[in-house]
């Protein structure tokens, strides 16, 4: 337990990062309907089940053009 207080101040940063990033990609993925690849089945599941690096995979491969 003390190890998970001490590494805390660096987690805290992180895990609202990770789900303000979750968060902006799954409404994205809501309201557009062009992808790039897939369609919005596929990219819901991405974002939100592979943590940090799903919503980077989104931005990056998935968001199609306005």
């Amino acid at each position: 337990m003390q190890e998970f207080i001490e590494y805390l101040p660096f987690l805290i940063p992180l895990i609202i990062l990770e789900l303000a990033l979750a968060i902006v990609a799954l409404i994205h993925v809501l309201r557009h309907p062009n992808y790039r690849f897939g369609n919005k089945v596929l990219w819901i599941p991405v974002v939100l089940l592979i943590q940090i690096i799903g919503p980077i995979v989104y931005f990056v491969f998935g968001r199609g053009d306005e």
